[in-house]
């Protein structure tokens, strides 16, 4: 009986990722990333870098503008205040904005070591208010740079910014584990993902390879509540919490990004170079906000 019992258990835990049905929610922009669900709105913002805006995209209301003028949008996440962050690859910062106020505006981080950053291009944020994100430089980002390395750092509640990683290849995507203690990070030129620690504190160590030989270059990373880790790549790969590939979404339209979303954070959005998709997922998303 006992046997009996743990088959059924193994059986209720397996993850069933067959049934995934994409469909297309907005079409004919030009190159969307960065998509972040938004409870206090009940509405999907992304960017479409290209245009130089921050879009909302509300289920059953259709497609709006939430910010123009973004300085190269290529990442939103919220602060634990609720505040939006925003990775401006073409101003090379990273800026704060407040809900409701347009006006207002801080620079959470635009140099290191009195250098200016290359090209910020994505974040996460831990429940603590610790940042990470990315700096690699990609086309004629590269010319301008002063910084003689790509970068992963974190910035802490102090504002305080430091290196994580220095790597080879051009880091891109970035993503926390459920509980805040992995970090992971894409390197679109290596095409693996790296995994690193963290502490209570929000310092990283244990630099490792997570997953390699990735199907094209890889971009955007998100987990869902099981610790699953979702890449965009050449379609969305799904691998397990110890990089066992779990499923393959197929797509016509290259992904850019992923995020879970509508109110009980079970729709999977992929943003994507001409639009924005999504699909009923069986479990949960992580928390944006």
């Amino acid at each position: 009986m006992r046997f009996a019992i743990l088959g059924i258990t193994c059986i209720a835990l397996a993850q069933d990722f067959s049934d995934i049905q994409i469909e297309r929610v907005t079409g004919g922009l030009r190159y969307t990333e960065a998509p972040l669900w938004s409870k206090a709105g009940s509405l999907l913002l992304f960017c479409d870098v290209p245009a130089n805006k921050i879009l909302a995209f509300m289920p059953g209301q259709g497609l709006g503008k939430y910010r123009e003028n973004m300085g190269g949008p290529t990442a939103l996440a919220y602060d634990p205040a609720g505040r939006l962050l925003v990775a401006q690859s073409r101003a090379r910062r990273i800026v704060r904005l407040y809900p409701g106020e347009e006006a207002k505006m801080d620079i959470v981080a635009e140099r290191f070591e009195g250098k200016r950053l290359n090209a910020p291009n994505d974040l996460a944020v831990r429940k603590d208010g610790q940042i990470y994100f990315t700096d690699p430089a990609f086309g004629a980002q590269s010319d301008t740079r002063e910084l003689d390395f790509y970068g992963v750092y974190r910035v802490t509640p102090k504002g305080e910014i430091t290196v994580i990683a220095k790597p080879k290849g051009r880091p891109n995507g970035i993503a926390l584990s459920p509980n805040g203690r992995i970090l992971y990070v894409a390197n679109s030129d290596e095409r693996r993902v790296y995994a690193y620690d963290l502490d209570g504190r929000g310092a990283a160590t244990n630099e490792r390879i997570f997953l390699d030989n990735i199907n094209g270059p890889p971009d955007g990373l998100r987990t869902d509540e099981k610790g699953n880790l979702y890449i965009a790549a050449n379609g969305v790969d799904i691998v397990s919490p110890q990089a066992k590939p779990l499923h393959h979404i197929v797509m016509g339209d290259k992904p850019s990004n992923i995020a879970f979303g509508d109110e009980d954070r079970m729709t999977l959005y992929i943003t994507a170079k001409s639009g924005v998709y999504r699909a009923r997922m069986k479990v949960k998303g992580v928390a944006a906000e």
